[in-house]
């Protein structure tokens, strides 16, 4: 069985999803169901984490570059807001990794402003200046630095 899960993935996973379907449960790649399924929710921490980085680049963009605010700025960090809270509608048990998603989030984020802002990476606070319900608000928008 292990054969069929290294040289063709999505034959396994009919495979085993027809299994499951029959009750064969001797036949089942236990281990790799493990591994996969493990894997998805490992998924799903990195769609928060990587939701939360664009929204922080924005978030960062608007509050430290204010003469270049814009429509695509406004309208990708409402996106963001409602992917994120979205993702987290459909995955309500990643509220309690928000803090460690935010801090690795925060990291990413600064790097790619410094990348598009040209700003050296020390304009940007060490730490996330934004809190969850700060991002998450449709009504907040930072003011300029200063």
């Amino acid at each position: 069985m292990s054969g069929l899960y290294d040289q063709d993935f999505n034959a396994w996973t009919e495979q085993q999803a027809d299994l499951l379907r029959a009750g064969r449960w001797a036949d089942l790649d236990v281990q790799h169901l493990i591994d996969e399924i493990e894997s998805m929710g490992r998924s799903e921490r990195k769609e928060l984490v990587n939701r939360l980085v664009i929204l922080m680049l924005h978030l960062l963009k608007w509050r430290y570059q204010p003469a270049l605010r814009g429509n695509s700025w406004r309208l990708s960090i409402k996106e963001q807001r409602i992917r994120l809270s979205s993702h987290l509608d459909d995955n309500p048990s990643l509220k309690a990794y928000l803090d460690e998603a935010i801090v690795r989030a925060y990291r990413l984020a600064v790097i790619e402003a410094e990348k598009q802002t040209g700003l050296p990476a020390a304009t940007f606070p060490a730490q996330c200046p934004f809190t969850f319900a700060d991002m998450a608000d449709e009504q907040f928008w930072p003011d300029a630095a200063g």
